[in-house]
């Protein structure tokens, strides 16, 4: 009789658990909460749009085809991927846009027609900078956090002032251009601390970004969660939707059941891909491995506040991926990060996926999602969210030239409270906690419970971080920890 493994959440790290434990002849069932499947990844369609509702980067593709590589696949077995050229553009005010192609050459040269001398320093930061995501990527992120000896080796060794330095200040010290300053401290936003508070060695980055290249799944990235559904499916993982668990249950210090939707399920062992401060309030308090107070004293990455909108039109002075640099960055980092509240003058993204994908939006109209990162914990409110789109629309008028307000056939928007309520999300985070020098490897939450035999945790507030490739990986590591553990 096969082993079982049942798994909370189907986001991207409980995902690739299931493949993993499936492919190793575990039976394994899947719960979602929700009726869609994909956590974060999820899709919104209205009136012939399609919107992704979380991730939109497809960043560091080489992760994804090791991730199917280990089930002798490959990510166009699944979906079919598109490098964006431009990667994207960043706009600094009204036709002060710079645009990121889609080969390091071509970003060398445009930093060259900026900054005199700057291209050859760019050559020489991103040479380090690829040196790190070899240690980082291919290494050290697929260790999982169990002991501080994991980071010891002779290559981290050389790296030591790496994690003593910050990103903020290396680039500071080889680039003049604010704004050049900013397109390579943008990339460290996705670890989801301030360049000041990121370790040097997060340079690698700047690799995934200039070096590799960004993508888009043509379908958006609900093709990836579907790619994954589909393998996990193949290999006989069963999902169960609409599936809302409200207690761990524990016996003789192992887990033993889950209470989904008021009743008892039996449990052998348990992976939880859901919020992992919102999983240990599950469990009896004797059973908890952190308290709120740990949580509280946390640095989480920044929740958001995202507008799904329909345009009767095509957009003109946008790229697939727009970042709106045009305000000071200081002040809103201040806002998310050491005075929480409301910024009063956000940088905001927007994607215009319809821009390389003619299918998310009925034909001559366009698909438009804008994201304001925001501190977690605020007072959300639906009076707060058209001020701020306001603010944002406005802006978006006003630096590329033309009238959008008056092109809008609707939006949505998801906020605070929605990843609360959608995710059980801790104070409504939205990428989970951050990669501080004090919150890397096993000074993260850990993969295994120390308190309850046979319970782990995936995802984005564990091991190795925020991300969805980092996502891929937790779902892998936790996948062996259980393996080998197991009894």
């Amino acid at each position: 009789m096969k082993k079982t493994v049942h798994i909370l959440g189907s986001g991207f790290s409980s995902l690739a658990a299931a493949s993993y434990l499936a492919r190793d002849g575990y039976e394994v069932t899947v719960y979602e909460k929700n009726a869609d499947l994909g956590g974060r990844a999820r899709q919104f369609q209205k009136d012939g749009f399609s919107f992704d509702m979380g991730p939109t980067w497809y960043w560091m593709p080489d992760v994804f085809e090791r991730f199917f590589a280990d089930f002798g696949k490959k990510p166009s077995d699944y979906y079919q991927l598109i490098k964006l050229n431009p990667a994207y553009q960043v706009h600094f005010g009204p036709d002060e846009v710079i645009t990121i192609g889609d080969q390091l050459e071509t970003i060398i040269k445009t930093f060259e027609s900026i900054e005199a001398g700057s291209g050859q320093r760019l050559r020489t930061f991103m040479a380090a900078a690829r040196e790190n995501y070899d240690i980082a990527i291919k290494d050290l992120v697929y260790r999982p956090g169990e002991s501080p000896l994991e980071l010891v080796s002779w290559q981290t060794m050389r790296k030591i002032s790496q994690f003593l330095g910050n990103i903020s200040a290396d680039v500071r010290s080889i680039f003049k251009d604010q704004r050049l300053i900013q397109i390579l401290e943008f990339p460290v936003l996705f670890l989801g601390a301030k360049p000041s508070q990121t370790p040097s060695f997060y340079n690698f980055m700047n690799y995934a970004d200039f070096g590799l290249g960004t993508w888009h799944p043509k379908g958006g990235m609900i093709q990836v969660v579907r790619g994954m559904v589909q393998l996990a499916r193949d290999l006989g993982v069963t999902f169960v939707t609409n599936a809302e668990v409200s207690r761990i249950r524990v016996r003789q210090g192992k887990v033993a059941g889950i209470d989904v939707n008021g009743q008892m399920v039996p449990v052998e062992r348990l992976i939880s891909g859901a919020d992992y401060a919102h999983t240990e309030t599950l469990l009896d308090p004797i059973y908890r491995q952190y308290s709120e107070n740990y949580w509280d004293k946390r640095i989480f990455a920044p929740s958001a506040l995202l507008f799904y909108v329909g345009f009767n039109k095509k957009m003109t002075g946008v790229a697939h991926h727009s970042l709106f640099f045009d305000v000071p960055f200081d002040p809103h980092a201040e806002a998310i990060y050491d005075q929480p509240a409301w910024p009063e003058n956000p940088l905001f993204y927007a994607s215009f996926p319809s821009k390389t994908d003619p299918e998310s939006a009925p034909t001559g109209y366009e698909a438009g999602i804008f994201l304001i990162p925001l501190a977690p914990g605020l007072t959300d409110t639906p009076a707060l969210r058209e001020q701020y789109f306001e603010k944002i629309i406005t802006r978006l008028e006003n630096l590329t030239n033309q009238q959008v307000k008056t092109n809008i056939l609707f939006k949505e928007s998801f906020g605070i409270s929605d990843f609360i309520s959608a995710y059980n999300a801790f104070k409504g985070n939205a990428y989970g906690l951050a990669n501080t020098l004090l919150q890397t490897a096993f000074l993260r939450p850990n993969l295994r419970s120390r308190k309850v035999k046979q319970l782990y945790f995936t995802g984005q507030l564990t091991v190795p971080g925020p991300g969805v490739p980092p996502a891929l990986i937790s779902g892998k590591l936790t996948a062996q920890l259980l393996v080998k553990h197991d009894i």
